[in-house]
């Protein structure tokens, strides 16, 4: 009977039991811990400036579905089913996938693509249920900007393919946003969908068919899985490239100009810590990214021969020599 009183006890109670108390964490990953290290280290990192030891006061359960997406209904329910007091997603599907396993443990967000279009949240002010977390949309212009990245190393660019994934949802907005901003910048595009790695190599022959002299990747959990072979393909059809994370671009991208998501997974201690404290997840506002990068990998462009400008090269915030 006590144990099944301490399993249902209320997550407010639990912040302000005395004692030592020991929080749960679910960590929940699409990816591997070797390609998300970053984000692991940076999560850690978050939780200890807020006074919490791993091993000590809080326990994180890891689960890494290592690429394979249909490991992460199994993954989540495990997760769910040890009792833990709030699960991390790092994905539309992660969180997803978190979402089927249980309507009750707290969900935080910490990388999420337009989690009001794809169902996660109600609204970014007041997402309810028991989902919250951050966005890694910061709105239209980002894509307008990678674009311009691109003009800025191809001054007479004109045709720009787009790397796609149609599956995943929230690709057919980006979509939408990149048409208005090349439409702008009078820049055509040349979408070819990939939805994995057997689809690639028909999908780099499509735009460069159609002359794209440029390649931007719209990132989502499988390409970015698979970004090295991207990386090795598009510098063989001698394309630059560009994407969203810095991952991408130590993949052997050229480019890479998006959120940082280190940052955000870092941040997202901090709504742990305030739903220890009793907070309710659905009460508090999804945030937008705060921080970007833009990555400039200067192996790739030499193996390009591309001359960057200068005045590209002192506005990146990592160089990859």
């Amino acid at each position: 009977m006590i144990g099944a009183a301490a399993a249902t006890w209320p997550l407010g109670a639990r912040a302000q039991r005395p004692g030592r108390w020991v929080y749960r964490v679910g960590y929940l990953a699409s990816a591997s811990r070797e390609q998300t290290l970053r984000n692991v280290q940076s999560f850690e990192d978050g939780l200890r400036s807020l006074g919490y030891r791993v091993g000590e006061n809080v326990a994180i359960e890891y689960r890494f579905a290592d690429g394979d997406v249909e490991r992460l209904a199994a993954l989540a329910t495990e997760v769910a089913g040890l009792g833990v007091d709030v699960i991390v997603s790092g994905t539309n599907a992660t969180t997803v996938a978190a979402m089927k396993a249980t309507r009750t443990i707290p969900i935080v967000m910490a990388n999420s693509a337009e989690p009001v279009s794809a169902g996660l949240v109600a609204s970014l002010a007041r997402p309810g249920g028991n989902v919250t977390g951050f966005s890694s949309e910061p709105g239209d212009e980002i894509n307008g900007k990678r674009l311009e990245f691109l003009k800025d190393t191809l001054p007479h660019l004109s045709h720009v393919g787009i790397l796609w994934n149609p599956d995943f949802a929230p690709n057919q907005d980006r979509l939408a946003s990149l048409r208005d901003a090349a439409t702008t910048l009078g820049l055509t595009l040349v979408p070819a969908e990939a939805r994995g790695p057997g689809t690639l190599e028909r999908a780099f022959a499509t735009m460069v068919s159609a002359r794209a002299q440029v390649l931007v990747v719209l990132s989502d959990g499988v390409l970015f899985n698979h970004r090295g072979l991207i990386g090795v393909i598009a510098v063989r059809h001698r394309l630059p490239a560009i994407s969203a994370v810095r991952e991408y671009a130590e993949a052997g991208l050229l480019l890479s100009y998006g959120t940082d998501l280190p940052d955000q997974f870092r941040r997202s201690a901090m709504l742990i810590d305030k739903i220890f404290k009793g907070a309710k997840p659905g009460d508090l506002p999804v945030e937008r990214p705060t921080k970007y990068e833009f990555v400039i990998n200067l192996k790739t462009a030499k193996a390009l021969g591309i001359n960057l400008p200068p005045s590209l090269l002192t506005r990146a915030d990592v160089v990859i020599e």
